[in-house]
């Protein structure tokens, strides 16, 4: 069986941290452990390869960390790593430590630097697997419908937002919160429908002043509310320039929050927990069956194993008929005026 042939493989985080990247980390290891390969831990991301930067894992070195978030194996981008003299320097790495393969857990640039680094094996007469674990906030893949990490940062923000409200309500006020996502607005919409925002501005939709936050709140008021949320994914604008804005238009004085890197952090939830195991054991099973280069993917909740040039290539359609439930949940017609 080609499998066998496999004897030590390394796994590695780069990008941005997500909840959820140490139960992957676990699983990648526990699995290579069971089927009698070698496990390497790579760490600070590619940058890693280059530096020689690496520990070996077994099953007791992944032991408590399932319900820990960030990455125990630390993460950074690389720039050395993006030219090939800095890859070069990173196949040495992996030809010194005997890698047969590489499980790149993290994003869209992670996966593009693992596809690199095997095609420039093959080039240098290498063989080195890889298979990506699709694993951030944004949930912004294009091949998989989910990636680890995006429950847990939306509970955080949930959590954060349920208490703003608190003292808006109190005081009959607006608060203006900024969440991640510069090209996505999957976690701002989610938490914005999760929390009965007063409206959500996302960077897939074009934002009309009026119409999506002025009149919302005017709506609001006529129909005798007092304290109004609005969610801004951080692409789609700056939540001080809207929270002034606001103020120019209504005359309310709005309190604006900036969430930031707390969303990232946190012990995963029972999802990102779950998944991020079944796709760590899914990648580890990818390289021992012979799989050069693929990604884990969730396909409408099944793993998938695509291939990973392919999978780049994918762009993920936005589910605007969520735009559309938030809308009619929050379009306040309760007065004729």
């Amino acid at each position: 069986m080609e499998g066998k042939k496999m004897k030590r493989i390394g796994v590695l985080t780069s990008g941005g941290d997500a909840p959820g990247m140490n139960a992957a980390v676990r699983a990648v290891v526990r699995t290579a452990s069971n089927n009698g390969v070698k496990c390497v831990g790579i760490r600070r991301g590619w940058s890693g390869l280059i530096t020689s930067d690496f520990v070996l894992l077994d099953s007791s070195s992944v032991s408590h960390i399932i319900n820990k978030g960030g990455t125990m194996l630390y993460t950074a981008r690389s720039l050395e790593f993006m030219e090939e003299e800095g890859r070069n320097k990173a196949l040495n790495t992996c030809k010194l430590l005997g890698l047969d393969g590489i499980v790149a857990i993290g994003g869209d640039g992670t996966f593009r630097g693992a596809l690199a680094i095997s095609r420039q094996a093959e080039k240098n007469g290498m063989r080195l697997r890889v298979v990506g674990v699709p694993a951030t906030i944004d949930n912004d893949i294009g091949c998989s419908h989910y990636t680890i990490g995006f429950d847990t940062a939306c509970n955080t923000a949930i959590e954060c937002i349920d208490k703003l409200r608190d003292t808006m309500q109190s005081h009959e006020r607006c608060s203006v919160v900024e969440v991640m996502g510069r090209h996505a607005g999957y976690l701002a919409l989610y938490v914005g429908i999760a929390i009965g925002a007063t409206a959500v501005l996302i960077p897939e939709r074009e934002v009309d002043f009026d119409r999506d936050i002025v009149e919302k709140i005017r709506r609001a008021r006529l129909a005798g509310t007092t304290h109004y949320m609005v969610v801004v994914a951080e692409g789609a604008g700056s939540a001080i320039e809207i929270a002034d804005r606001i103020h120019q238009e209504t005359g309310i004085d709005p309190r604006v929050t900036v969430l930031g890197h707390i969303q990232r952090g946190g012990a995963p939830s029972a999802r990102d927990r779950e998944t991020a195991s079944r796709m760590g054991y899914e990648a580890v099973m990818s390289l021992l069956e012979g799989d050069e280069h693929s990604i884990i993917s969730v396909q409408n909740g099944c793993l998938v194993r695509m291939e990973m040039e392919e999978a780049l290539q994918m762009k993920k359609n936005f589910q605007m008929e969520r735009y559309l439930i938030l809308e009619a949940l929050t379009n306040r017609q309760d007065h004729d005026y």
